[in-house]
């Protein structure tokens, strides 16, 4: 049977998907920024400790945890530069009522997009603690892999980091003493100017940090946040998607809408055609 009218969209679906999970597990005890509420899960009700008459249970959960903790997203309202927010809002008056209105997390649209991962160690150039990843390194990138940064794109940045996620000692991977990889300012200039819409990467902050400094100083945040709009994910699992060989991809991400949030947990997907 001929089914006409079909959505393009819907019929790409039933061709069949294969879709890359981005996020990281949220567990007890997670590599997290310490600058953030760490994450918290307890079972106020477990099976058994009220069973329905006819026999029926059912067991909950409670939540508790920074919006900046495991795979997450930056809004706008996260950063501000000598008291503004982006587009030059103070951010004094732009807190109200517990929150921020114009710049919260619940004004991102969910993300439909072109995505491309920028994967610089499979340029043959290793990402160790404290190593800025510079334009002209995201550049031999796009040209390697034919895949051209363009406007409205979400470009994500493999340093190879991510690895570390899953070490014993929960410190490897944030990375204080060694310093951790990532863009700085020219790199975010460099993003800003191809106008992409958001950023990821595969560490915590996004952005270089250097060896003992920590959080200290964040540049790439107010260049991309601030300066241009642009939202940042961090805490991102690029590993599997990289070894594949996917570098280009339709990417999906939604934020959770919590009204006038710095940012929300995510769970973003990139996904390819063919099963």
């Amino acid at each position: 049977m001929t089914i006409t009218g079909i959505d393009p969209l819907l019929a790409a679906v039933r061709g069949g998907l294969t879709v890359y999970d981005l996020a990281r597990p949220l567990f007890v005890g997670m590599p997290q920024s310490p600058n953030h509420p760490a994450y918290w899960r307890t079972l106020p009700r477990r099976h058994g400790d009220r069973v329905r008459g006819d026999g029926g249970s059912a067991a909950n959960d409670m939540l508790v945890m920074g919006t900046h903790v495991g795979t997450h997203i930056d809004a706008l309202a996260h950063v501000s530069h000598d008291g503004l927010l982006h587009g030059g809002a103070d951010a004094h008056l732009a807190c109200r009522e517990g929150g921020y209105p114009d710049h919260g997390v619940h004004t991102i649209e969910p993300m439909f997009r072109r995505g491309v991962l920028l994967d610089i160690p499979r340029l043959g150039r290793p990402c160790p603690g404290g190593y800025e990843i510079t334009p002209a390194d995201l550049e031999l990138a796009e040209s390697a892999q034919s895949t051209p940064v363009g406007p409205g794109d979400v470009v994500l940045i493999r340093s190879g980091w991510g690895r570390h996620f899953d070490d014993p000692d929960r410190t490897r991977y944030l990375g204080h003493d060694t310093g951790v990889p990532g863009i700085g300012e020219a790199g975010a200039y460099w993003l800003a100017e191809r106008g992409v819409h958001a950023a990821g990467a595969d560490t915590i902050a996004f952005e270089r940090l250097g060896p003992g400094r920590g959080h200290s100083s964040l540049p790439a945040h107010r260049v991309l946040l601030v300066e241009a709009g642009i939202y940042l994910i961090e805490t991102m699992a690029l590993e599997e998607l990289a070894a594949a060989g996917v570098h280009e991809f339709t990417f999906v991400l939604a934020p959770l809408p919590l009204h006038g949030a710095t940012g929300s947990p995510v769970r973003p997907l990139a996904v390819v055609g063919g099963a």
